[in-house]
C-alpha cells in the first residue's frame, strides 16, 4: 500500500535527512514543508508555508488527501526568553497539526520529534540514565506543551502518535548552522589557519556525552512509522554508545593534523568567533571553499553549549532495543565520515 510521509521542517539536518531516507523506500512519497525550500525532486513534493498563520496552512495543505503519516522535526530558536519559547513551537505545531488534520483523512501516525531537552538537560544535571517514564521537571518546556496538544487532539481519532528523542543530532549540511559537526569544523578549521591546537572551549571535557547520527534518525522513524507496536510510545534514540569529550577530542585533533589542548582556560566560542569573519572570508578564497554567509557556518551559542555540559549526558535506550530497533552507530566514526564530507564538499579546508 502507497504511503505519503509529510516532513515539517523540511530543510533542517533532521528533516533534510528524514526525507533523503524515505524517498528511497519503495511505496513511500514524500512531502516536505518549510518556509523556504528547495526544487520538487522525484518522490518529493515541497510546499513553501508559514507554520505560524493557520488559515495559510489550511489552504496550502489542502491537497493532503492521500497522506498517511506526519513527522514534525521544525523548531525556532528564541531560547532567551522561554515563554515566547514555547509560544512559538506550540504554535507553529498545533497550525501544522490541525491542516493536516483537516485535510489528510486518512492520516495513520503522527511522529513528534523531541530531544534529551525533555529531561531538563538545558537546565543543570540530570538523572541518569536518562530514561522516558522519568517525571517532568517544572515548565516551561515547549516539549510539552505540544506533547500534550498532540495527545488532546487525537482523542477519539483513528491515528496514532509516537515521540522520539534523540541528542546532538549530526550530520551533512550547508547553511544550517546549529549542527555541532560543523561547530567542531569550522573551529578546528580556523584555529589551524591561526596555528593554534585545537584547544577544547567549555568545561564538559571530562564528562560523559552521547550523540545521535542523523542517518540512525531517519532510519529509525522509518521504522517507529510502521511499526504497529510503536503506537503511543515515546523512545529515547542515540548512537548507543557514550564518550567523554578528554577522549574525543583527540580523536577529532588528529583528523585535522593538529595537536589537542585542555580548556585552559575555557573559551567562549560566541565571543572569540565573532570577529572571525573577515578571516573565513580569506580562507574561503585561500582553499576555494564554498561561499557561506559567516552567520550561517556555524551556531557559536550551540557549541557553548554543548560544550559546557558539565554533568553526564546519558539517554537510556533499551526501551528502543526491546521494542526491536537494534541499529547503532560509533560515534567517533560518525564524526570522522561528517567531517570528511565537509571536506570533500569544500565546505572546510582540504589541508
Amino acid at each position: 500500500m502507497k504511503k505519503t510521509a509529510v516532513v515539517a521542517g523540511a530543510t533542517g539536518v533532521i528533516g533534510k535527512y528524514i526525507i533523503d531516507y524515505f524517498k528511497e523506500q519503495e511505496g513511500w512519497t514524500v512531502i516536505g514543508l518549510a518556509r523556504n525550500v528547495p526544487e520538487d525532486e522525484p518522490n518529493v513534493r515541497y510546499i513553501s508555508v508559514n507554520m505560524l498563520e493557520p488559515d495559510e496552512m489550511n489552504l496550502k495543505l489542502s491537497s493532503l488527501g492521500d497522506a498517511t503519516h506526519f513527522i514534525y522535526a521544525a523548531y525556532q530558536d528564541h531560547e532567551a526568553n522561554p515563554q515566547q519559547q514555547v509560544a512559538v513551537n506550540l504554535a507553529m505545531f498545533k497550525n501544522t497539526l490541525d491542516a493536516i488534520e483537516e485535510n489528510a483523512p486518512a492520516l495513520e501516525r503522527v511522529i513528534l520529534m523531541q530531544g534529551a531537552k525533555a529531561y531538563g538537560v538545558h537546565l543543570g544535571p540530570i538523572k541518569t540514565p536518562a530514561k522516558e517514564t522519568d517525571a517532568r521537571h517544572m515548565p516551561p518546556n515547549f516539549y510539552y506543551d505540544q506533547e500534550d496538544y498532540m495527545r488532546e487532539a487525537q482523542l477519539g481519532k483513528d491515528w496514532t502518535w509516537t515521540i522520539l528523542r534523540p541528542d546532538v543530532v549530526c550530520g551533512f549540511s550547508v547553511g544550517k548552522p546549529m549542527n555541532l559537526a560543523m561547530v567542531i569544523g569550522a573551529y578546528a578549521a580556523i584555529s589551524k589557519e591561526l596555528g593554534l591546537p585545537l584547544r577544547f572551549p567549555g568545561k564538559a571535557y571530562p564528562f560523559l556525552a552521547q550523540m545521535t547520527d542523523a542517518t540512525l534518525l531517519a532510519r529509525c522513524t522509518l521504522w517507529a512509522a510502521l511499526e504497529e507496536r510503536c503506537a503511543f510510545e515515546t523512545f529515547n534514540v542515540t548512537n548507543g554508545d557514550f564518550f567523554r569529550w578528554e577522549d574525543m577530542w583527540k580523536q577529532i585533533a588528529d583528523f585535522f593534523g593538529m595537536e589537542s589542548a585542555p580548556p585552559k582556560p575555557p573559551i567562549s566560542l560566541t565571543r572569540m568567533m565573532a570577529d572571525k569573519e573577515k578571516l573565513w572570508q580569506q580562507m574561503v578564497e585561500k582553499y576555494g571553499l564554498q561561499d557561506i554567509p559567516y552567520q550561517k557556518l556555524a551556531l557559536w551559542g550551540f557549541g557553548d553549549f554543548i560544550f559546557n555540559c558539565d554533568y553526564d549526558v546519558m539517554s537510556d535506550t533499551t526501551k528502543l532495543r526491546k521494542f526491536g530497533f537494534l541499529e547503532f552507530v560509533d560515534t567517533e566514526e560518525m564524526f570522522m565520515k561528517l567531517f570528511t564530507e565537509f571536506k570533500e564538499s569544500n565546505v572546510l579546508p582540504r589541508i
